[in-house]
């Protein structure tokens, strides 16, 4: 659907209709109904490229099943499981702000966008067996993470997960589940928040339109924006703009030349994923599957055969899996947007990181040379019944991979999403990736906190604040506040509906 709606010198211009733009628009506009804020996307619907539904995992990270979240051990030995607890946190946040949504009417039908699904971790060999109960040992003390189970035994894991088991050798394995996980379709719930801000007053979405060019001006900024389907590029002005745009933000960051964006660099890596739609197969398999990280293999690309639901369709996915490119959007991209991006301030940066990270090159050569046979055998390591004519591979979105010159000999591929706001708080935009959708929330409210002070400065901003979500500004990691994080949670869960029974095949 193609939008075609102009407000002309608005408060707030977002650029890219993702799940960041969605999220910080219609939060910004429940706080403050009188801001006149415009979206502009390049593609002509909404939601075409990291947070389509293809284009990630839909796991909604809650540091429940991922390994790399905790991957290291503490001096004395137990798991360090403090990242869990933060990404949890962080994800309630979304869940609370999406369940306010529904009640206020900003979205209907949470189940096109938001399902139960269980969320496991599954390891084998001895070494990985012994972690795996630390960790669980070190998260289910806390009251976030109370319900986990940890078992070895093959037959509860059969019952979880019967494709783990189907063909397996008698290795030592084990899993942890909570039936509390979730998948979500980020590009679904990005469109229904869009879809409502584009009919509230003084709003609007421009789609299959371009930002070309951004300008400081004393009053904020001007943008040139181009039509691409006539070709012609009007101009607008405004206080405020989020580049929310995906892998395209860190060219829209070097064109507005402040300070923040110098020495920036970015480094694309695409995406693809195995996907099986039997039936037969896919019935058998109810739940995100978790492993370890393999040999070589960055952060990025731990492996997981997630159960999806998109389109009203139940299907599987497995990966991810790497590739080489120089495109940084899946859709809109172009080959010369890496090289285009080299620029004098950023060369040494990239090329210092870059001799640091040869593994990081082998691996995606070897990524993008392996064969179909190659991608099923690491598939075996979750399924080792799987057959080749049962899975197809499709390309998804492509991660641009934000590099700074304090990375130094750094790895450039980790986890975290960080916002780039100038001195004068009147542009900020978007750089990293994962758990970034998931914990979308957390970032725009950060932004709002760090450029719409004077929103959260009186105690009516506040209670809209809080009204929105209801644990903010609370501290919920306190075991004596778990009775207050079990209410709102559990409020959350029922407005969303994720009380009911994970969906059928």
């Amino acid at each position: 659907m193609k939008y075609s709606q102009h407000i002309e010198n608005p408060d707030v211009v977002l650029i890219g209709s993702g799940i960041m733009s969605a999220n910080l628009g219609a939060m910004l506009k429940c706080l403050e109904p009188g801001l006149h804020i415009q979206v502009y996307e390049v593609t002509e619907d909404l939601a075409q490229e990291s947070s389509h539904g293809w284009n990630n995992a839909g796991t909604g990270h809650a540091g429940i099943c991922e390994l790399s979240y905790t991957p290291n051990r503490s001096p004395d030995g137990t798991v360090d499981v403090s990242k869990a607890f933060e990404i949890f946190e962080q994800f309630e946040q979304t869940r609370q702000f999406w369940s306010y949504a529904v009640a206020n009417g900003l979205v209907t039908n949470p189940g096109e966008f938001i399902n139960p699904i269980p969320h496991i971790s599954f390891v084998h060999g001895r070494e990985q067996v012994d972690f795996l109960k630390d960790r669980h040992a070190g998260m289910s003390a806390h009251h976030f993470f109370r319900e986990m189970e940890y078992t070895t035994d093959r037959a509860t894991i059969a019952s979880w997960a019967p494709l783990l088991l189907e063909g397996r050798s008698g290795v030592p394995i084990a899993a942890t589940k909570m039936d509390t996980g979730t998948d979500v379709n980020f590009g679904e719930i990005s469109r229904k928040l869009l879809t409502w801000l584009s009919q509230q007053p003084g709003c609007g979405i421009a789609s299959n339109h371009r930002v070309v060019d951004l300008n400081e001006t004393a009053a904020g900024w001007e943008l040139r924006i181009k039509d691409l389907a006539t070709g012609e590029v009007r101009k607008n002005h405004t206080k405020f703009v989020f580049v929310g745009a995906g892998g395209g933000s860190l060219p829209l960051l070097q064109k507005s030349g402040i300070a923040e964006s110098k020495g920036l660099g970015g480094f694309p890596i695409g995406g693809q994923w195995l996907v099986c739609e039997n039936p037969e197969i896919v019935g058998k398999h109810q739940a995100k599957v978790y492993g370890q990280a393999l040999e070589t293999a960055p952060t990025m690309a731990v492996p997981h055969l997630d159960t999806r639901l998109l389109d009203g369709k139940k299907t599987l996915l497995f990966g991810p899996f790497a590739a080489w490119t120089t495109k940084f959007l899946h859709r809109k991209g172009s080959v010369t947007d890496l090289p285009f991006s080299v620029k004098p301030d950023n060369l040494a940066t990239l090329l210092k990181v870059g001799i640091h990270n040869l593994d990081l090159v082998r691996y995606l050569v070897q990524q993008g040379t392996q064969s179909m046979a190659d991608r099923i055998n690491v598939l075996h390591v979750f399924y080792p019944a799987a057959k080749p004519e049962d899975w197809k591979l499709i390309d998804a979105g492509i991660r641009v991979q934000a590099i700074k010159k304090t990375d130094g000999e750094a790895g450039i591929v980790h986890y975290g999403t960080e916002v780039i706001t100038n001195s004068k708080r009147t542009i900020s935009a978007l750089l990293g990736a994962s758990p970034g959708a998931s914990v979308c929330v957390n970032i725009v409210l950060e932004v709002i906190k760090n450029c719409f002070p004077q929103l959260l400065a009186s105690p009516e901003g506040r209670a809209r604040m809080k009204e929105m979500i209801p644990i903010y500004d609370d501290n919920i990691k306190l075991p004596e506040n778990a009775a207050r994080f079990q209410e709102v949670s559990r409020r959350a869960s029922e407005i969303l509906q994720l009380n009911r029974p994970p969906s059928p095949p």
